[in-house]
């Protein structure tokens, strides 16, 4: 496997790190006996629910459980469980009349039964460009039922026409997420972002590194005013062996504590969102797995 970014002194830092994981795995886990706690040295570490999938229960009274059981205190609520919990029909012909007109009571039990458990909803995974208005409209409503701070969804300059208006009106952001279209030289963050004041980004850091090769730290320092939450993994670069491809914290190539500690330097207000995409040992499961990728997080700050 060939060097990232930093060279010798990056592969120094993930090793001093690592030495560092049992001790913080160990406090994680006499944490979460009370409230979580997972802002670390003034970095908000939180993760996205899709990071749970694997688990058995997939209701989101388990997605919150998984949460607090990895000593995380903030998510990015993936919008399914979220449907499901108040009721969404299964009858995909009922599912937009119901959006439409659906009480926002079970929201807000969602809000209450998260702050009681100490974890902030900050985004919300829910709604699409291709949805009619009164369905955008509805994503915006329980957004803010949730005190979210905006809907995420995938970057595309289609998704920013369509959806810089509904991010106007509803005074909440629209937060783009990036898998591999930076490697792409036709693509441009500044274009999608010009579309509106309100259209930001879910800087997914793990695949931009992965397709391009580049350090994510120099555009995070170019458009952090335009970043709302970074996806933190770590992957292999374009030219790794083998390439692309997701590994456990400090395995692969991705300078994930250079990226928190500009954050801690700068004291910039971007979340950091684990998502666990490696493969999981057969004797683990997802939440002890994005446990450790908070205790290497927190020991990098």
């Amino acid at each position: 496997m060939g060097e990232g970014p930093g060279g010798e002194a990056s592969s120094h830092m993930k090793k001093s790190i690592f030495v560092s994981i049992l001790v913080a795995a160990s406090c994680l886990q006499l944490a979460v006996a009370q409230k979580p706690n997972s802002k670390f040295g003034g970095v908000q570490i939180g993760v996205i629910t899709y990071s749970y999938r694997s688990m058995p229960d997939q209701t989101l009274e388990s997605m919150l459980n998984c949460t607090v059981r990895s000593g995380i205190s903030s998510v990015e609520l993936m919008g399914g469980a979220v449907e499901q919990y108040a009721g969404i029909p299964k009858d995909r012909d009922a599912v937009r009349q119901w959006r439409t007109s659906v009480s926002m009571d079970k929201f807000k039990e969602i809000k209450k039964m998260f702050k009681a458990q100490g974890v902030k909803i900050n985004i919300l995974k829910l709604g699409d460009p291709r949805w009619s208005d009164e369905e955008i409209d509805y994503a915006f409503k329980v957004c803010k039922t949730l005190g979210a701070k905006g809907i995420s969804m995938e970057i595309s300059e289609n998704a920013a026409k369509r959806m810089t208006s509904f991010a106007d009106r509803h005074k909440l952001y629209v937060i783009f997420h990036n898998h591999g279209q930076p490697g792409n030289p036709d693509f441009s963050f500044d274009k999608v972002l010009a579309y509106g004041p309100r259209l930001m980004l879910n800087f997914d850091a793990g695949h931009y590194f992965g397709a391009t090769g580049l350090n994510p730290c120099d555009l995070i320092q170019r458009l952090h005013n335009r970043i709302v939450s970074i996806h933190v993994k770590d992957k292999t670069g374009p030219n790794g062996t083998p390439k692309d491809t997701n590994r456990p914290f400090g395995e692969g190539q991705t300078p994930v504590a250079e990226m928190l500690q500009l954050l801690q330097k700068e004291k910039w207000p971007i979340e950091c969102d684990i998502e666990l995409e490696y493969d999981i040992p057969q004797d683990s499961d997802a939440v002890k797995e994005v446990a450790k990728c908070v205790a290497y997080c927190r020991a990098a700050l």
